[in-house]
């Protein structure tokens, strides 16, 4: 399911004014019997107004930013957490996922460290087996991030089947020895303000999880 945009109407609206104002400079003209030069003048001023107006409408098509279209992810809602791990640990990432899932497109999320699965929250998917492909080695590799703006357009979203099969973006952000990976339910919907604000807490994250976790005996549930 998705939702439409909100704005299009307003987008449209002066579009169509235009539009109704010259059809009915067009009817008010052809239906004056005797043109004086004053209505004349009027019909020019008015002719312009519409086209100007007419204008107006589609330009806000090309630079009005448009919502981007959310869709219902498939899976269930829930939280999956690795045994053995520190309390300081789980509470850390109960606190980070929390944050990310509330306080930004995000709908589901998986926290990959040394080589296994920490916490898998949000919206999951029914397929539950993790296997990090090209994409997490890379972010492993060069510690930057990854975005994938539009799921759809990326060959490599075939590695991602962990998360919900209707995911619409994705982040693959570093955290040192793993990667944290969000999915959202809206493409092209992660802002440079969401971006900073997901690093902010992947570094928080990193920094607990270097100090406190013993992943050789960490097993998710």
């Amino acid at each position: 399911m998705t939702k439409s945009d909100p704005n299009r109407v307003l987008r449209l609206l002066p579009f169509f004014a235009g539009g109704l104002a010259g059809f009915l400079l067009l009817i008010n003209r052809l239906t004056t019997v005797e043109l004086t030069a004053s209505q004349a003048r009027s019909d020019v001023v008015g002719v312009i107004l519409s086209g100007v107006m007419m204008l107006i409408g589609i330009i806000w098509q090309q630079v009005q930013p448009r919502s981007p279209e959310s869709v219902t992810l498939i899976g269930r809602e829930g939280m999956e957490l690795a045994e053995n791990l520190p309390d300081a640990v789980k509470t850390e990432l109960a606190w980070a996922s929390h944050l990310l899932l509330t306080n930004t497109i995000t709908k589901s999320l998986v926290v990959y460290y040394q080589g296994k699965v920490l916490l898998k929250r949000g919206i999951l998917a029914e397929n539950s087996e993790f296997k990090a492909g090209k994409i997490l080695e890379r972010v492993l590799e060069t510690q930057k991030p990854v975005y994938l703006v539009d799921l759809k357009l990326y060959p490599g979203r075939v590695e991602f089947d962990y998360l919900p099969p209707n995911t619409q973006g994705i982040i693959c952000q570093p955290l040192g020895n793993g990667v944290l990976i969000l999915g959202a339910n809206a493409p092209r919907s992660y802002t440079k303000q969401d971006e900073n604000w997901i690093e902010g807490i992947a570094d928080k994250l990193a920094d607990t999880l270097s100090k406190n976790v013993d992943i050789a005996q960490a097993d998710l549930s």
